[in-house]
């Protein structure tokens, strides 16, 4: 099959488009054929992109990307939710080859049926980042109505989720943008944007339920000062193991893969509660451009690879 693979530990401008065998589903696993797949520059720093969950380097070839949409090609044995055929979106293990090829497995447990609203390519660029929004402010903090939140980076691909579902549980939402960006982030259901580049949050901001923070480094930081007491605070930009401090390895979240949260998503997408966006498509073969693009930043929402059509 036609992939994108490492052959040694680097960065995207290694990247090879190629031939690897085609995977094999085991025990409760599922087959996919891969229509599109979506692009996470920072997987490259990532533990699981070059180490084996026990800690061992990884062996190349390694493919990156573990999010994706599809149509299931086979099933191994013991999985009975899903029919080859299927259209599906999902998420993959961290530690085993991604979806930037033509067929990837992933546990059926962590495949959702694609929503109906969205063609392949749209569907590709929901699992991890819609995964992260629901599981930090549905699952972390349990936001409830008439809370205030705080999101840090609204624009970007998880940012435009946890905005949507941030207002959709009825909460009050602040959120930090750039200046190009405000307008957009309101639309999604923001009712209080500030333009991080001009204005310090901490200065507008004060007794916060929640934050929800994809920025780090001092974003975070500050953070801490306008939550009121009792607040939580989650972040996606830090690393549990390398925080000096027990708050912020408390504070961090790494998304797992789930399709019964995925079938939740899809549902809300097709409702028509939550919107998707896509800042950019390029074919597989086209992937090291990708990567300089989202290397690049200031998106809204993710570059997709398109895999089959």
């Amino acid at each position: 099959m036609k992939a994108i693979y490492l052959s040694q530990k680097a960065g995207s401008e290694s990247l090879i488009f190629g031939d690897l065998p085609r995977p094999v589903p085991r025990q409760g696993e599922a087959l996919v054929k891969v229509h599109a797949t979506a692009v996470t520059p920072t997987e490259l720093q990532w533990y699981p992109t070059f180490k084996t969950s026990t800690g061992v380097p990884r062996s190349f070839p390694i493919v990156l990307s573990h999010e994706f949409s599809g149509v299931v090609e086979a099933l191994g044995p013991g999985v009975g939710d899903f029919q080859v055929g299927d259209a599906v979106f999902g998420l993959n293990d961290w530690f085993a080859a991604g979806a930037q090829a033509e067929f990837c497995v992933a546990p059926a447990s962590a495949l959702a049926r694609k929503p109906r609203l969205l063609d392949f390519v749209q569907s590709a660029v929901v699992p991890i980042s819609a995964l992260t929004a629901w599981q930090g402010l549905l699952c972390r903090t349990s936001v409830q109505r008439g809370q205030r939140v705080l999101i840090h980076g609204a624009a970007g691909g998880v940012g435009v989720f946890a905005v949507q579902l941030a207002r959709w549980r009825g909460a009050h939402v602040i959120a930090t943008a750039s200046a190009a960006n405000l307008d957009f982030v309101r639309m999604l259901g923001a009712e209080q944007v500030i333009d991080y580049q001009t204005t310090r949050f901490e200065d507008m901001v004060r007794d916060v339920d929640v934050v929800f923070d994809t920025v780090g480094g001092e974003t975070l930081e500050h953070s801490w000062h306008v939550l009121k007491p009792g607040g939580k605070l989650v972040t996606i930009a830090a690393q549990s193991a390398g925080a000096t401090e027990q708050r912020v390895r408390d504070a961090f979240l790494l998304v797992r893969a789930d399709g019964r949260q995925l079938t939740q998503i899809a549902r809300l997408i097709d409702a028509g509660e939550l919107r998707v966006f896509v800042e950019g498509t390029l074919p597989l073969a086209r992937a090291r451009e990708a990567y300089a693009r989202a290397h690049q930043g200031k998106m809204r929402g993710k570059i997709a690879l398109r895999v089959a059509e």
